[in-house]
């Protein structure tokens, strides 16, 4: 089951995680309050089904909120999902496949409308 999960983090600070049974999918920076993690999932809920797809490795461009898919520094993958304002809201590990990447935004796109959201701060 996919849900979303508010963490706690260092200094009372809180994080967001989307979580496929035990495995983070993907992962937002540290808020100093959990208003703000809140709408991080708020955000992600309502953009990323219509979210574009960017591959950072074609030098595909996309604007407002978007998927970008990033080669790594390994020769791996990982995904973004930024905002609208350019900045990344979450990211993924990384993958040794690009489909695998592709897999996560696609995951993403379809489940997180409808997650649950877990408090564990």
């Amino acid at each position: 089951m996919h849900k979303f999960k508010i963490v706690a983090r260092k200094n009372d600070q809180f994080g967001v995680q989307f979580v496929y049974n035990a495995e983070i999918m993907v992962w937002s920076e540290s808020y100093t309050s959990k208003s703000s993690a809140q709408n991080c999932i708020d955000s992600i809920k309502k953009n990323a089904p219509d979210a574009a797809v960017a591959d950072l490795t074609k030098d595909e461009d996309a604007k407002g909120y978007r998927f970008e898919i990033v080669a790594s520094k390994d020769d791996q993958f990982f995904v973004r999902f930024v905002a609208s304002n350019g900045e990344t809201m979450v990211r993924s590990e990384t993958y040794t496949s690009k489909s695998s990447a592709k897999n996560c935004v696609e995951s993403v796109k379809k489940n997180a409308p409808g997650a649950p959201v877990e408090d564990e701060s």
